[in-house]
């Protein structure tokens, strides 16, 4: 499976049943959205959803924005046809949810062939069984939702999410282990920028890619939590021009700001001035 190398530093979820919706997302500047086709749509409108999905999607518009379509589960009524659905849409990934093992991603891949997957990890025993679906052929990427797994863990909500540190850490090292993307759980009080900040700096830290968001004005938090920053950006260039230095010179050792640099220094400072490059050509789109 391909993997994702665009930045996915704001992930905002979309209903797939809101034209109007649908439209302003072609004019947000989010690195992907997730069409929701399950939590955001009332049963009553979950079959003409797919509709208006697929034909929001047809018309287009949403430039290189990566495209999710998050289907309901195939244990529902309405799993197997939204993954049949979407299979024929203009996407470039199907998001199951509740993924609980590899299994759950085999199923909906006899259904969607090549096409991508995504896992929501936000239960107990996606936590547990990390590794495995993880290493599963056709996955690109996890995505963490916290919401579900503080209920199922019937912990308190606590800002530094303490309670979800193991679950959350597990996913981490499972999407780095085999080389695929992971984003991070939403922050509920989107009106709240100074906590949004907050989580998306931890998220950051523990070596997500991204957030997920539940509505527009989370956007710019997220864009620049999960960006380089000015400070990192010249680290990063002084790192590798020190290094460069030392070996046509053949002096022994590089030292920036006091402190060695080798190696995998060089190539954690290169891989942020690439992602600055990404996103760089992101807004000249």
């Amino acid at each position: 499976m391909s993997k994702i190398t665009r930045p996915l530093r704001s992930v905002l979820y979309i209903p797939g049943s809101k034209d109007r919706a649908l439209d302003k997302a072609r004019g947000l500047p989010a690195d992907a959205i997730i069409f929701d086709l399950e939590d955001a749509v009332i049963p009553e409108e979950k079959t003409a959803a797919r509709e208006t999905l697929a034909t929001a999607l047809k018309d287009g518009g949403y430039g290189s924005r990566y495209k999710v379509i998050r289907i309901n589960g195939l244990d529902t009524e309405w799993g197997a046809d939204d993954a049949r659905a979407a299979a024929k849409m203009d996407c470039d990934a199907i998001l199951l949810p509740k993924v609980g093992s590899p299994a759950d991603l085999d199923a909906l891949a006899e259904i969607t062939g090549d096409i991508p997957l995504w896992a929501m990890m936000e239960t107990p025993g996606a936590m547990l069984n990390a590794a495995a679906i993880g290493a599963h052929p056709k996955l690109q990427c996890m995505v963490m939702g916290t919401n579900d797994l503080n209920k199922d863990l019937q912990t308190r909500v606590r800002a530094d999410r303490l309670p979800l540190m193991t679950g959350l850490g597990l996913c981490v090292l499972a999407a780095k282990a085999n080389g695929i993307a992971i984003v991070d759980g939403v922050y509920n009080a989107f009106k709240d920028d100074e906590g949004h900040r907050v989580e998306c700096d931890q998220g950051r830290d523990m070596g997500f890619d991204g957030k997920t968001l539940i509505h527009p004005a989370q956007l710019d938090v997220a864009n620049e939590a999960f960006s380089p920053s000015e400070a990192e950006a010249d680290l990063a260039r002084r790192q590798i021009e020190a290094f460069d230095e030392m070996q046509a010179t053949g002096q022994g050792v590089a030292v920036v700001d006091g402190r060695i640099v080798e190696n995998l220094h060089v190539a954690t400072a290169r891989e942020t001035l690439a992602k600055l490059d990404a996103i760089a050509a992101l807004q000249t789109e």
